[in-house]
């Protein structure tokens, strides 16, 4: 089976399993279960091949595949620690420099898994242990909280701790079950993680918009900003030192650009996300793991981007500062906050100026555009309104324009995200560009409609990159390349339909040409009138 297949196929049996077993359980709480069970069994699966591999004839053997039902067989890794336990200090150094973590044997997916078979009344408590364990001291970097949202003693999950324990039993018994038939590599389960996700967020409404944008919309993204930032049409660049998204959520958009640059034979040097909530920053961390990623290629903060919470981000020395080749982002639309004089002196702002209390639509950019180097490129969603609305954001506009970072407008179709069905566009900013026009491209018309949602097919996403890539002045009723004194006469408004509209005109009709057509049908009428009026008189029929 194809991996594009498999990973889909093993998703679709995983949401099988979710809608049979959540009951009534909020379906956003039941994802997180469901997703810390699988990021478990990746790291257990790793662990134990990369433990076989570094034992080599010493790993035990796998246990009889006779089992009793009150019976739990032990991890084979369990029986090597009981042997040799002068020797688990050494294995596991060894097992940090080659994995990066360490998992106690006891809390291995595969005895995890054993005690909900048996349904072993100690499943609860060694779940517990064992996400302690791996928060406070599997990995040498620190993972502190990585399961803090997961409440295993939680009512959803039953009123005692026995009826916990069972339904816990339930769940990862029905999981071990579902994933046993497919390979479970780490592009297959990470895809089919990436997948879940993406199904859960289509049943969460205006939440989704918290933690995923859709696979559509970031392939756009990431094609366009791993494309070179000067020339474009030269293709993908081979490396992309650094990477950031400050809006993250699961962290797809950071993925997928990884996947578009690795389809492009280039690589990343780091990947750097910052992500506000709590359960989402989990998500994400949890989903950078699950694809392979060591913990030393990633960095995920949690904190507020409009505050600038992260020390990373907060050097004042010119010279230190971090910047980034890329930077993509899908933050929270029109979001209310508090401007206040602190801010208005904010190095992020005070060249453009704040944002106003209404939309941090501006405020989202303008932090992210800081950090961006001078030779990068940065891609946005936003609402349309920040084309076009006046007061804080005109200024803020006009001055990205006059400084001529604004490079590209995408106009994107309605309902294509879960938690909006408002048409959407894209900005492209860039510190050197070397365009003194900005490109606009109208996708708004060429989408896949669907019942709930709208998508973009292979086609359509092709089309917006490439017209992006290759730049053309002019493409009928979809793309144009702008002047900046077009946009000067048109007060720095950037609403796309100025500049690219999708209206067929309307056919021009030359009257003297439809009257004198009129005038030689009459005469006809006329002529033939009377050679039927002829007829009739013969017949001795009234004429007409």
């Amino acid at each position: 089976m194809a991996q594009k297949e498999q990973y889909k196929k093993l998703g679709d049996t995983l949401w099988d399993i979710a809608n049979d077993l959540r009951g009534a359980m909020n379906a956003d709480d039941f994802r997180d279960y469901m997703l810390s069970f699988l990021f478990l069994r990746y790291l257990s699966f790793n662990y134990e091949e990369a433990a076989k591999k570094e034992l080599g004839k010493d790993y035990p053997p796998n246990p009889s595949k006779e089992k009793r039902a009150d019976f739990v067989i032990p991890p084979p890794l369990e029986t090597w620690y009981k042997k040799n336990k002068a020797d688990i200090k050494e294995f596991e150094q060894q097992m940090r420099r080659k994995v990066h973590y360490v998992i106690k044997p006891k809390y291995l997916w595969s005895n995890i898994t054993e005690l909900a078979r048996t349904q072993n009344g100690e499943l609860l408590e060694t779940l517990q242990k064992g996400f302690r364990y791996i928060e406070d001291d599997s990995f040498e970097s620190s993972f502190k909280g990585l399961f803090s949202e997961i409440n295993l003693n939680s009512e959803k999950l039953g009123k005692t701790s026995s009826d916990r324990n069972n339904t816990l039993c339930k769940i990862i018994q029905k999981i071990a079950e579902g994933i046993a038939d497919f390979s479970t590599d780490t592009d297959t389960l990470g895809d089919a993680y990436e997948y879940l996700i993406g199904k859960f967020a289509a049943g969460s409404g205006q939440k989704a918009g918290e933690f995923y944008t859709p696979q559509q919309i970031s392939t756009i993204l990431s094609c366009i900003v791993i494309l070179d930032s000067q020339d474009p049409s030269t293709g993908p660049k081979k490396k992309i030192d650094r990477v950031l998204d400050f809006a993250c959520g699961s962290g797809s958009l950071l993925l997928n650009m990884r996947n578009q640059l690795k389809k492009a034979k280039g690589n990343i040097g780091k990947i750097y996300g910052q992500e506000k909530n709590v359960t989402t920053y989990n998500l994400a961390r949890m989903n950078m793991l699950l694809h392979g990623m060591k913990d030393t290629e990633f960095e995920i903060f949690h904190g507020d981007t409009l505050l600038n919470q992260w020390d990373l981000l907060n050097e004042m020395n010119p010279r230190k500062k971090i910047e980034f080749d890329a930077i993509v982002a899908n933050p929270p639309f029109s979001l209310r906050w508090e401007p206040n004089d602190t801010l208005s002196e904010d190095f992020r702002f005070k060249s453009h100026g704040l944002a106003p209390k209404s939309a941090a639509d501006f405020a989202f950019l303008l932090h992210g555009f800081h950090f961006l180097k001078d030779g990068g490129t940065m891609a946005i969603i936003l609402p349309h309104g920040v084309l076009f609305r006046g007061g804080a954001e005109e200024r803020i506009r006009t001055k990205l324009l006059k400084d001529r970072h604004i490079d590209t407008v995408i106009g994107l179709p309605s309902n294509l995200f879960y938690s909006t069905g408002i048409p959407v566009c894209i900005l492209i900013l860039k510190k050197c560009k070397k365009n003194d026009d900005v490109l606009f491209i109208n996708a708004s018309e060429l989408y896949d409609s669907g019942k709930r949602q709208n998508s973009l097919g292979e086609a359509h996403i092709n089309k917006i990159v490439e017209t992006y890539q290759f730049r053309p002045e002019y493409i009928e009723r979809y793309a144009r390349r702008v002047s900046m004194e077009e946009i000067e006469k048109n007060g720095y408004n950037l609403n796309i339909s100025r500049y690219v509209s999708t209206s067929v005109d309307e056919i021009k009709i030359d009257l003297k040409e439809v009257n004198k057509k009129l005038i030689e049908i009459n005469k006809s009428i006329k002529i033939n009138t009377d050679k039927h009026n002829e007829f009739l008189k013969e017949l001795g029929l009234p004429p007409i």
